[in-house]
């Protein structure tokens, strides 16, 4: 069985990964399987533990850095957030395509180290409309708003390190558009 696929899912905060991922994620021909990201932040509105996130203490983050038992991590607006390297890779040996929807710090650690890893950068179709949707989840106070839009000016300047950018205008758009090249280095990997 050939080793799975690692697939980078990258953009700024607000711009609708979780949105679009939900369109593809069921699709049985992208044999997918969601890495679920550790953070030290507190769950959001209908989040569950173990299925949205993996919620933990900052303490058992830390220890999980110094262990070296991630494949990436990142320190955001006070919270902990990574992917644990034991899933990746159990799930990758499985022949799963393993799919991370991550920051685009912890892309470039990523990248750094499988640097056969499919990149994927999801865009606003505007600053402004990112602004709206952020604003629109009424989940954090105006500092954090502020600090999310600053780190999106940001990060918006990293799409020339991605392999593949798509625009989230319409969601079931964008989730097309990512399943086709899931599909396609799908394709060229077994017929390598």
């Amino acid at each position: 069985m050939k080793k799975g696929l690692l697939i980078i899912i990258s953009g700024p905060s607000g711009v609708g990964k979780g949105t679009v991922r939900k369109y593809f994620m069921n699709d049985d021909s992208l044999r997918l399987a969601y890495s679920i990201s550790m953070t030290t932040r507190q769950p959001r509105e209908g989040e569950r533990d173990k299925v949205d996130y993996i919620f933990t203490t900052r303490e058992k983050f830390e220890e999980a850095i110094a262990k070296g038992e991630l494949l990436e991590w990142a320190e955001f607006v006070g919270n902990y957030y990574g992917t644990p390297l034991s899933q990746v890779e159990k799930l990758r040996n499985e022949g799963k395509n393993v799919l991370l929807e991550i920051e685009v710090q912890g892309a470039d650690q990523v990248r750094a180290k499988c640097p056969d890893a499919l990149s994927i950068f999801i865009i606003p179709p505007s600053m402004e409309k990112l602004e709206k949707r952020i604003r629109g989840r009424r989940s954090e106070p105006e500092e954090i708003v502020q600090q999310r839009l600053a780190k999106a000016e940001n990060e918006m300047k990293m799409v020339c390190n991605y392999k593949y950018i798509v625009c989230n205008e319409d969601p079931q758009l964008a989730a097309e558009l990512i399943s086709s090249i899931i599909k396609r280095h799908m394709y060229v990997e077994e017929n390598v």
